[in-house]
C-alpha cells in the first residue's frame, strides 16, 4: 500500500466516527493508532499491518453498532485498496483486540495483535481512560455510582456484553486488570502510571462520596 491510500483510511475513518459521543470517537482512533505505531516501533512488529488494524479496529465494535462480523472494516479496507488477503490478516488483528470479560480474555496470537490490543487498553486506562468510561456509562444511562452494587468478575463473553452495572464497578470489572493484562513491554512501561492515576482518582472519588464535613 502506499502512503496516498493509508491516508484515505485516516479520511474514512474520521468521517465514520465523527458525531461518537461514547468515548469511541475519531480522537480515541487517533490515539490508539499513534501509541499503536510507537510500540510496535520499540516491539519490531509490522507496521503495515498494525497501523489499519488500529485505524478500523472500532468501526464494527459489538458496543457501538451491534453488528456481525467486520463489514464496514472490510468495505473501508477494499475501498482504500487492500487486497482479500490483506484484509484478512488486519481483520484477524482487530478481532483480538476487544476485552471479552475478566475470566476469559485471552493473548493475541500474534505481536501485531498484540501492540494493537495493547495500544487501545493503554487508551481505556488513566486520565483519558476515567474520562472516556464516564462518557461512554452516560451514554448507556448507567449511574455513577451504586454503593450496594458489588462489581462482578464475568466468566462468559454474553456475561459481559449485558452487565448493567455503574460505572464505577466497570474499573474493578475492567479498567484496573488492564495494566498486568499488557502484552509488550513497553505497553507494561506505559500502563504503570495510568494505573496508579486511576488508583489516585477512586481514593478521591470516595472520599468525597462519603465527605461527612
Amino acid at each position: 500500500m502506499n502512503q496516498t491510500d493509508i491516508a484515505e483510511l485516516y479520511r474514512l475513518v474520521k468521517d465514520f466516527f465523527e458525531h461518537d459521543t461514547t468515548g469511541h470517537d475519531w480522537w480515541h482512533v487517533q490515539r490508539v493508532t499513534q501509541l499503536a505505531l510507537h510500540i510496535a516501533k520499540a516491539e519490531g512488529a509490522n507496521l503495515a499491518l498494525v497501523e489499519p488494524a488500529a485505524l478500523v479496529h472500532d468501526t464494527d465494535d459489538w458496543k457501538l453498532s451491534g453488528a456481525n462480523g467486520y463489514p464496514n472494516a472490510t468495505r473501508m479496507l477494499l475501498a482504500v485498496g487492500y487486497n482479500n488477503h490483506q484484509v484478512d490478516r488486519i481483520l484477524e488483528i482487530v478481532e483480538q483486540v476487544s476485552y471479552k470479560g475478566a475470566g476469559i480474555d485471552t493473548a493475541p496470537s500474534s505481536l501485531e495483535a498484540m501492540v494493537v490490543q495493547d495500544a487501545d487498553r493503554l487508551d481505556a486506562i488513566g486520565a483519558i481512560g476515567i474520562a472516556r468510561a464516564f462518557a461512554f456509562g452516560g451514554s448507556k444511562h448507567r449511574p455513577l455510582y451504586l454503593p450496594n452494587v458489588k462489581p462482578q468478575f464475568h466468566s462468559t463473553f454474553e456475561e459481559y456484553k449485558t452487565a448493567k452495572g455503574h460505572t464505577i464497578n466497570h474499573f474493578y470489572e475492567k479498567l484496573l486488570l488492564l495494566k498486568d493484562r499488557m502484552n509488550t513491554a513497553t505497553a507494561k512501561a506505559l500502563a504503570e502510571e495510568r494505573h496508579r492515576f486511576m488508583e489516585t482518582f477512586l481514593e478521591q472519588f470516595y472520599r468525597e462520596w462519603d465527605y461527612k464535613g
